[in-house]
């Protein structure tokens, strides 16, 4: 029982931490590329990362905080910004892109084996905090703003460097921390709970 509280409190402080993560990652601000309505923010790679260490559902998890806490007020979005008006413009498919997002690049991870490659990591944030994201983005951004589908699809061309750029830091960064902390890695971690009979 104690060994699984503490599994329990172990699980709550990583979350916490890549919520915070997430949050600080918004304190530069935004970049608005050619007067885009959907800004460009570092937070996408906290949300890679939380994917790449945490795992499916912790990342996912860290992201729903976090989206809890923008929603309720707390100026945590990137520029300082939150209250329930995000989740209504054209930034909010991409706001809430980020919960699958996550989900689905930890998944991805926790099936790359006790030692994933950065390639298999850089694909992994490419399909969930990229693909995915972009997938709920753009048709909220499509339909808040009054654009069609496809010139909605093609401005986010804008994003799309800047998004390889954070996969790959991702990568390389996540590769190191799991190579120095093999913890980090999620099917590890996973086994680790397991054999120690927490959840």
């Amino acid at each position: 029982m104690k060994r699984q509280r503490g599994f329990a409190m172990q699980t709550l402080a990583r979350v916490a931490v890549f919520a915070a993560l997430i949050a600080v990652l918004g304190v530069p601000g935004t970049l608005n590329v050619f007067g885009a309505a959907v800004p460009i923010t570092l937070q996408t790679m906290g949300v890679m990362l939380a994917g790449v260490i945490l795992g499916s559902w912790r990342a996912a998890l860290a992201v729903l905080v976090l989206l809890v806490l923008i929603a309720a007020g707390l100026p945590l979005a990137a520029g300082g910004r939150g209250g329930l008006g995000l989740f209504t413009g054209p930034s909010a498919g991409f706001l809430i892109g980020w919960l699958p997002g996550a989900a689905v690049t930890g998944w991805l991870v926790e099936r790359a084996g006790r030692s994933p490659s950065t390639l298999r990591l850089f694909l992994a944030c490419l399909v969930g905090c990229v693909g995915v994201i972009y997938l709920f983005g753009i048709p909220v951004w499509a339909l808040v703003s009054g654009m069609t589908l496809g010139a909605a699809a093609w401005s986010t061309l804008l994003f799309l460097p800047g998004d390889l750029i954070k996969a790959g830091l991702t990568a390389v960064v996540a590769r190191g921390t799991q190579r120095a902390y093999p913890d980090a890695v999620p099917a590890v971690h996973r086994e680790r709970v397991r054999s120690d009979g927490g959840r």
